[in-house]
Formats: structure tokens, sequence, C-alpha cells
């Protein structure tokens, strides 16, 4: 890993290959940007909003769902071991400066 500057919730290459490994496709920017209000709800409320989720968001939110990462939403949410991993690993790729 090199030093890189990220800049806060910017679609990278490197984030597009790392959810074309992790998740089977490259996701959005607005994906990416839905991705630390997840972090947020599993580790606070469990349950999402929906006055702070877009359509497309919800959309995405289903194609999570579909694929057996998630469970529930507004009225309570769950997630996999696998996807908490992948969230976080796109999350620190998307948002955090990095170093060696």
């Amino acid at each position: 890993m090199e030093n890189e500057r990220q800049g806060r919730g910017q679609l990278t290459d490197r984030i597009k290959e790392k959810s074309k490994e992790l998740l089977g496709y490259e996701i959005t920017t607005e994906q990416l940007r839905l991705l630390p209000y997840i972090n947020h709800t599993m580790t606070n409320t469990h349950k999402l909003n929906p006055s702070k989720i877009t359509q497309k968001e919800r959309e995405f939110i289903s194609k999570l769902r579909s694929e057996g990462h998630i469970e529930g939403g507004v009225g309570g949410m769950r997630i996999t071991k696998n996807f908490w991993l992948i969230m976080n690993e796109l999350l620190f790729l998307g948002y955090v400066d990095l170093f060696e």
C-alpha cells in the first residue's frame, strides 16, 4: 500500500476493483456514500430512517437484501459478519488516507 490521499467518499479505481472482488460488481459513488450510514445504523439504532435515504439508496439496500447480506430495514436491520467486513474494507478505502 502506498501513500495516498483518499478524498472523502470519492469512488476510485481501487474501490471499484475491491467491490468487484468482494461483492461481484462495481459499486457507485452513491452506494459508497451510503455505507457510512449503514455502519452508523448498525452500531447504534439498528433501524434505518427512511427520511435519510434516497430511492436509489433504497434500491441498493434491496439489492443487498436479495444477495443475503442484510435483513430488515426500517423496523430493525441485521447484517452478516461477512457484509460487515466487506463494508468496513470499502469504508477504509473510501474514507481513510493511506500511508506506509
